[in-house]
């Protein structure tokens, strides 16, 4: 399995917000605490903020934060809101399937149950069990650094 940028980044913002749920934070911010573009996090921010896990905070302090509880957010959830598709093998679309062997084939059970086990191991994170206070001291530490450094 192997997640895209999109939803990579969609879980490093939404750690982000949780540990600094104290405030709004700038999305230049998020942006150079992990040396990301922040126009990929734009588009990031723009379906969080459809999805309703972001709030978007207009004005000249004005920011992002999260809109819901880091407990009622799973990991799981956020990654199937983030992933074009969950598609792992061609045959798993039946309007794009090419593949000759796939009336038969066996493989297709085992994927679709690798996929299911991927999918219910993240749902049982949520993004409050990641962004606990135990962990925000090395999170800020190397999020510090990444900053002092001009993000990079």
């Amino acid at each position: 399995m192997q997640l895209t940028l999109f939803s990579d980044y969609a879980l490093r913002l939404v750690l982000y917000l949780a540990v600094h749920e104290d405030r709004v934070v700038p999305i230049e911010e998020v942006s150079r605490a992990y040396g990301i573009s922040k126009n990929h996090l734009v588009k990031v921010v723009a379906l969080l903020v459809e999805e309703n896990v972001v709030e978007s905070v207009r004005g000249r302090s004005g920011g992002l934060r999260l809109a819901r509880s880091p407990r009622d957010i799973t990991i799981g959830w956020l990654v199937r809101r983030t992933e074009p598709d969950m598609d792992l093998v061609e045959c798993f679309d039946p309007r794009t399937n090419t593949c000759p062997i796939a009336p038969v084939c066996g493989l297709k059970h085992a994927l679709r149950e690798a996929r299911e086990a991927f999918l219910a191991a993240l749902d049982r994170s949520t993004v409050a069990e990641l962004a606990a206070p135990r962990k925000h001291q090395p999170l800020i530490a190397l999020w510090s650094r990444a900053l002092a450094n001009g993000g990079s």
